[in-house]
């Protein structure tokens, strides 16, 4: 079977300096930033650590700046991850765990205060807007479930190191 890997997310933003200076705040990585004629412009965006990464633009997408909803960012340590966000002036949610246990459902319909009881990984979340109002949602993952590739998850900084 071929492999079919995620590359690349296009988000749609209204101002792009405005977008690429919020995501390089929270730590993405600039990979390209390009103009062409016409007013064409792509920003190649990478989160820390990730294999795929985001583009923003002008003339890289028809959708409606801020339709983007419920990209997942995977962490390592939620609590951790919506702390980060806050120190760089983001206005992140509080972190939730979903009534069902499985995962959260869409908006903030079931949404129970705090971490998954248990830390079960992929239980635990929180969300927070671009300044376009594209929705990302972290995603707390500790173990990955069989057949995920080679993505590694790790419990503290220090683990990086080792």
């Amino acid at each position: 079977m071929v492999d079919f890997k995620l590359e690349v997310v296009v988000l749609p933003v209204s101002d792009v300096d405005r977008a690429k200076d919020f995501y390089t705040k929270i730590g993405f990585r600039e990979d390209v930033d390009y103009s062409g004629p016409g007013g064409f412009r792509v920003v190649h965006l990478t989160p820390p650590g990730s294999a795929a990464s985001f583009i923003i633009g002008s003339g890289v997408t028809e959708a409606a700046p801020g339709s983007e909803r419920g990209v997942h960012l995977v962490v390592a340590d939620v609590v951790a991850a919506r702390a980060e966000l806050v120190a760089h002036g983001v206005e992140v949610s509080e972190v939730f765990h979903d009534a069902g246990g499985v995962f959260h459902h869409a908006g903030t319909v079931d949404r129970v205060a705090g971490p998954h009881p248990e830390r079960q990984s992929y239980g635990s979340f929180a969300s927070f807007t671009d300044p376009d109002g594209n929705v990302f949602v972290l995603q707390e993952v500790t173990t990955r479930r069989p057949g995920r590739g080679d993505y590694v998850v790790y419990s503290s900084p220090a683990d990086r190191e080792a």
